[in-house]
């Protein structure tokens, strides 16, 4: 089985350069957590929900009614007056939800990780909060991708601002710490917690890959399975 999330997340670095402001970069990926969930077929209730479009993935992420911080990804009981929208490529369809059932907060860590760790924990942590808030038991997860290229680009406009290893780190020199301070701090707060592991200097060619392929690919999938139990178990 191919999976979705890990292609779509390739996506924003192979053969691209990856603009840190855009805030929908989140949310794209995030989506396709629940078609990778729905091809999984472990969850019967899962796929019968999206199938008859009683739930659906919400256009704003948050749910009517409750004023909160929008996350990545909300899944959730389709308001019973709107009609829901089916886009390309995807399985679920788009809607205005009463309830979150699912919900996935997406972070990317591409460079200067410890500068921003602090509030990357904040954030993540307060999003997991806003999920509950909505009532009823939601499932709550958690993904973050990490880089360890040895060097990286990022840009303001077209200004580049390379890590030169000394005053801006490599992200290789903080890969391992800024993992174990989120793992420490934030992966006790979700349901599921994957760390997405990979290499990108965002400088053509624009060249991208799997700090372990197999390991990333195999731990995603174990976390779908327990996602698709879950489901099972709470709705």
């Amino acid at each position: 089985m191919a999976y979705k999330l890990l292609e779509e997340f390739r996506k924003l670095f192979d053969g691209t350069k990856y603009n840190h402001r855009n805030s929908t970069l989140g949310d794209h990926v995030a989506s396709f957590l629940f078609e990778d969930l729905y091809d999984l077929e472990r969850s019967p209730k899962f796929r019968s929900a999206v199938l008859s479009q009683d739930r659906v993935l919400n256009r704003k992420n948050t749910a009517i009614g409750r004023k909160t911080r929008r996350g990545d990804g909300t899944f959730g009981v389709k308001l019973p007056h709107i009609v829901a929208i089916t886009i390309p490529d995807h399985t679920v369809a788009l809607g205005e939800i009463a309830t979150i059932e699912i919900g996935a907060e997406v972070k990317i860590l591409a460079k200067a990780m410890i500068k921003q760790i602090d509030r990357v924990c904040t954030d993540i942590i307060n999003q997991v909060s806003e999920f509950k808030k909505q009532g009823g038991k939601p499932i709550c997860v958690g993904i973050v991708g990490i880089n360890s290229a040895k060097r990286y680009t990022s840009y303001e406009g077209d200004r580049p601002w390379p890590t030169d290893g000394k005053k801006h780190k490599h992200p290789a020199q903080e890969a391992d710490k800024a993992e174990k301070h989120l793992v420490s701090r934030v992966h006790s707060h979700f349901d599921e917690f994957v760390t997405l592991r990979f290499r990108a200097t965002n400088m053509r060619p624009y060249d991208f890959s799997w700090a372990n392929r197999v390991q990333t690919e195999n731990e995603y999938a174990a976390a779908l399975v327990r996602i698709s139990r879950e489901y099972e178990a709470r709705f």
